[in-house]
């Protein structure tokens, strides 16, 4: 169990206190991708600056977008506004934004040696630089989240240059090649902790770990290449801070999420939509708190329907920590209004 700060102590944080095992009713809530193209002050801001990496690394107008969901709706979380991918263009890829078709990194390791990349670690500045003029502009209450992508999602797409939906190339690499594969892991965890590291020095009161590839993935390579460098990651960034608490969030992780919860140590698991709650709750370690896992697409319905897949998803931890969430990140198309019902039932009585 993470130990709270003193420093805490002054103000009450709901999100943080439910990530150190705190129950709270009712929960606190933030939505991954809460910052982001739903907002219309977003794609203002988006259309000013230009393209999405250039946003990121304008660390003014990225502190702006991660504070607009907090000014609009109250959110007792605030993410950075950043990408997963900034991790490999600091270690060395080229990194672009191709609109409409998503991220590409180059060269791809799936024919290139990792030992040919050329470390850019400035590339890493302006985050730090966001996340200190959040810290200096954020309410007192609301608790401050950094993040990365788990090593297992950010490896695919170095390997293969860009996403895919089953993440073959990766997958056949690591059978090919567990040692060279395992090479790039264990850079990427490396990277990882000296990055988490670095965004709880300049501010963040806690970090998610997005593996959001982890459910392509059989159960003896999940044990390889999710559980294992997650909790190296756990481990190492819990003796440099131990008073951080780490969400894990393992998509598609379905019946082995019992297995990542125990052997990662990470101190609160994230659930994606297609995890029944009530089954989570009396799997999962008792007490250990949990984040989610609304559907986006309940929240894009609105309505009736809504409703009560929130009141679902309360009843079903009736006493564990819980922090309420999507169970992935806001789609593009989602009312503000439904937000705003889905804040008001969240917060209202059952």
């Amino acid at each position: 169990m993470v130990q709270p700060n003193p420093v805490d102590s002054v103000v009450d944080r709901p999100l943080l206190a439910v990530l150190r095992g705190e129950r709270r009713d009712p929960p606190p809530v933030w939505l991954m991708r809460q910052a982001g193209r739903y907002l219309p002050e977003y794609r203002a801001l988006r259309a000013e600056k230009g393209g999405f990496l250039e946003l990121v690394h304008d660390s003014p107008a990225a502190a702006d977008v991660t504070l607009q969901p907090i000014r609009r709706f109250g959110f007792d979380g605030a993410i950075l506004f950043s990408d997963i991918l900034v991790i490999p263009h600091a270690m060395g890829q080229d990194l672009r934004f191709e609109a409409g078709e998503g991220p590409r990194l180059s060269p791809t390791l799936v024919d290139h040696a990792l030992s040919s990349l050329v470390a850019v670690p400035e590339r890493l500045l302006p985050v730090y630089e966001t996340i200190r003029l959040v810290r200096d502009q954020l309410p007192a209450r609301t608790t401050f989240l950094g993040f990365a992508g788990s090593p297992w999602t950010v490896a695919t797409y170095m390997v293969a240059g860009q996403g895919s939906k089953e993440q073959a190339e990766t997958r056949r690499m690591a059978y090919r090649d567990p040692e060279g594969f395992g090479a790039i892991i264990n850079a990427l965890v490396d990277a990882t902790v000296d990055y988490l590291s670095k965004q709880i020095e300049a501010g963040v009161d806690a970090v998610q770990l997005f593996d959001s590839w982890a459910g392509s993935l059989a159960p003896r390579e999940f044990e390889r290449w999710v559980i294992a460098p997650t909790a190296a990651i756990v481990d190492r960034l819990r003796s440099r801070h131990p008073e951080t608490a780490i969400i894990g969030f393992p998509k598609g992780a379905g019946g082995k999420l019992p297995a990542y919860a125990r052997e990662t140590g990470v101190d609160a698991i994230g659930l994606d939509e297609t995890v029944d709650p009530i089954w989570a709750n009396a799997v999962l370690p008792e007490a250990l708190p949990v984040q989610g896992n609304l559907d986006p697409l309940a929240l894009i319905a609105g309505g009736p329907a809504l409703d009560d897949a929130v009141n679902a998803i309360r009843r079903a931890f009736p006493t564990r920590p819980h922090v309420f969430n999507l169970g992935h990140g806001i789609l593009l198309d989602t009312p503000i209004a439904h937000v705003e019902q889905l804040l008001a039932r969240v917060r209202g009585p059952l």
